[in-house]
């Protein structure tokens, strides 16, 4: 099956989502990790249309989640930076998912940039995830 951009782009307004995990890590020098993951999770039944995403996007894995669940996920910076952010940035997102690809990839770009691994960086990303998700607007 070959899917259709504009079929994915809606596909993941339904069921994806760009998220910014920050976790206590005692041997990192700040003593956190900054995590971002991109992932679409459906139910095991639609298994083979994730392998079908993953096959799109050239990227990711798909893992079992919880229950009856399972998960492509995309955490390689590399790839979130050369294959999903160009590909979100191009065809854009049309629900609120936007401003959290907004701060994903705010996120992203700062952790490139080293940001992250300097106090002052960390608390910018932990604002920037935690913020409201109205602060944020979609740019045109």
């Amino acid at each position: 099956m070959k899917l259709e951009i504009h079929w994915v782009v809606g596909f993941t307004d339904g069921h994806g989502s760009f998220h910014v995990a920050i976790n206590r890590h005692p041997k990192m020098k700040i003593g956190y990790q900054v995590l971002p993951e991109f992932a679409i999770v459906l139910h095991r039944d639609d298994v083979q249309m994730l392998h079908e995403l993953k096959a799109f996007f050239g990227c990711g894995v798909v893992r079992p989640v919880q229950g009856d669940r399972l998960a492509l996920r995309v955490r390689s910076r590399r790839h979130l930076m050369r294959r999903i952010l160009p590909f979100f940035e191009k065809y854009k997102l049309k629900t609120s998912k936007g401003i959290d690809f907004i701060r994903f990839r705010k996120v992203l770009h700062m952790m490139e940039r080293g940001e992250h691994l300097s106090p002052t960086g960390l608390e910018t990303i932990r604002r920037i995830v935690e913020g409201p998700s109205r602060s944020v607007r979609p740019e045109a």
